[in-house]
């Protein structure tokens, strides 16, 4: 398989190249039982091999942003999120600055209509603009960390229990005019429920924003970050290292919300990918 530098294209080569990516990726999800898989499409994940562990481990980027890059048995998988607004074709890595393909694949998302009683969370006014204006750089800059760390995977505990939706991507109207998609996952449950960190990382950011209420963001290194929103309580403090299963907060209802849930984000290198894919442990009969 031929690899290029730059922007240079060989209809042959990226063909050679595309059915390589798709058989490595076949390889990896087949030897793996109840990892996330890889799910190529916009607000999925796409697995890629990118190399044997007996070499150094490579510099993957997307979009200009670096990468997560976990070990799998002998071989380096870079772990990529895929934009909600990504459309179907091929995308491109840089592996040691040398560009890889992986095809996207097309995937409908529904709609969703939701009555908002309070209508300043509707059509701001422009102090509640500005409030989120400044809420919003405090946000991305959490959601778009990267700590260079070991990672040794990106499997999730779910953080609390309850009735899962498939909010995720849904594109949504309040009150009639459209917003932009659903980039998260509600889990419903009672006010008070604990919350729970599905995985050891260190608490990026902390506060009570206009829409997402009482919310706390968690780095679990190399852009791997999750996001808990509309919690009726915070018990962790902004630079705090938190274990696997260590309380996060509790549901509630606060921000933007029709009643009480949590909202759940998982973004990885700064996009918002959807919870279901990286949730492997099954939602608890009701």
């Amino acid at each position: 398989v031929k690899r290029r530098t730059g922007r240079q294209r060989d209809k042959g080569d990226r063909g050679m190249m595309r059915s390589t990516l798709f058989l490595l990726c076949l390889t990896f999800t087949a030897t793996v039982s109840a990892a996330p898989e890889h799910t190529p499409r916009p607000g999925g994940i796409a697995i890629v091999d990118v190399g044997t562990v007996k070499l150094p481990k490579p510099n993957v980027s997307y979009d200009s942003r670096p990468a997560l890059v976990v070990q799998k048995q002998d071989r380096w998988n870079a772990v990529i999120g895929i934009p909600l607004d990504t459309q179907p074709g091929e995308i491109s890595l840089l592996v040691n600055g040398i560009e890889m393909d992986v095809a996207v694949t097309d995937h409908a998302y529904a709609e969703q209509r939701l009555t908002v009683k309070n209508q300043s969370y509707v059509t701001p006014d422009q102090a509640q603009l500005d409030r989120i204006g400044r809420e919003r750089k405090i946000i991305d800059g959490a959601l778009n960390s990267f700590r260079e760390v070991p990672v040794d995977g990106i499997s999730l505990a779910p953080p609390v229990d309850g009735t899962r939706s498939s909010s995720f991507g849904l594109r949504r109207f309040f009150n009639d005019p459209p917003r932009s998609p659903h980039k998260g996952m509600d889990i419903a449950a009672s006010s008070g429920t604990p919350i729970k960190a599905p995985r050891e990382g260190v608490v990026t950011a902390t506060g009570d924003y206009f829409f997402n209420g009482n919310t706390v963001i968690v780095d679990h290194g190399q852009g791997y970050v999750t996001m808990y929103c509309h919690m009726s309580e915070i018990a962790v403090e902004e630079g705090q290292t938190v274990a696997t299963g260590e309380t996060l907060g509790a549901v509630g209802a606060t921000g933007r919300v029709t009643g009480p849930h949590l909202h759940f984000g998982t973004y990885l290198n700064g996009t918002a990918v959807d919870p279901a894919v990286v949730l492997t442990t099954p939602e608890s009969p009701r």
